[in-house]
């Protein structure tokens, strides 16, 4: 039934953020057309966390982290390609850091503590 999963990420520098996910990243892409690149994703997982209000008028948040299996070295590497990345926190349930792309915007990532569902199991 479903067959797969479109993360859209707004940028007040597309251009630049896309530059970013194709050179520094390297993540496999398509060109959709007029330079509009679509991104291959690692595999990934939906947690679904409760809202902090139980107000039916609070907008819901939507948040995208990479993962990864040794983020001091990932961060690492992503510093010698020149990226910015923000202090490393340690948390219950990873290790995060917060990657600065070329935009401004930050994107999480993170080393999972928590059980990880790779590859996808079927009930």
């Amino acid at each position: 039934m479903i067959s797969g999963a479109h993360v859209v990420l707004y940028s007040r520098n597309a251009k630049a953020d896309r530059k970013f996910f194709r050179d520094v990243l390297e993540f496999p892409y398509v060109d959709a057309g007029r330079d509009w690149l679509i991104f291959a994703l690692p595999p990934a997982e939906v947690a679904v966390h409760p809202s902090k209000s139980s107000s039916k008028k609070e907008e819901t948040a939507h948040c995208l982290f990479l993962m990864c299996d040794d983020l001091e070295s990932t961060v690492e590497a992503l510093k010698r390609k020149k990226v910015k990345c923000k202090v490393i926190d340690e948390q219950s349930w990873g290790e995060i850091a917060m990657i600065i792309l070329p935009s401004g915007s930050e994107l999480g990532l993170y080393e999972p503590k928590h059980p990880v569902v790779r590859p996808i199991k079927k009930r």
